[in-house]
């Protein structure tokens, strides 16, 4: 089951933050059809946001067409977003732990090495498309 974490300082609104890792979650092969996410209640609680910012995530997800709330019961997987590159997924995340290892022993901290990689990811994706 998925553990939702939010980042105040993201500018990010609480509910897409819940929404992007849902989806994140579906591509990365984390979830599958039929897993059930955190109940509402289970997310408030974790969370201490309000019960309306998880209802509207997950209608949303539901809207996209991701998810199916049961009443009663739970709110289910009802697609996946992963595609034939998952199985390159386990070889990748690897080496990016051995880079991230190697970021934090030269001293970066957490946003260095974010910014860091977001530069690097949007330089060459800009590159890769000229």
């Amino acid at each position: 089951m998925i553990e939702f974490h939010l980042d105040a300082k993201s500018g990010v609104s609480p509910y897409l933050q819940l929404v992007q890792q849902v989806r994140r979650a579906l591509r990365l092969g984390l979830l599958r059809e039929g897993d059930q996410l955190p109940t509402v209640k289970e997310v408030v609680g974790h969370l201490a946001i309000n019960a309306n910012t998880v209802l509207k995530a997950y209608r949303e997800l539901e809207h996209e067409g991701l998810v199916a709330a049961r009443p009663g019961v739970g709110t289910f997987v009802t697609a996946t977003l992963a595609d034939t590159s998952l199985a390159a997924h386990g070889p990748l995340r690897l080496e990016l732990q051995r880079w991230l290892a190697k970021a934090r022993r030269a001293g970066l901290d957490e946003e260095s090495i974010e910014a860091l990689f977001m530069t690097t990811f949007r330089t060459t994706a800009r590159e890769d498309i000229a």
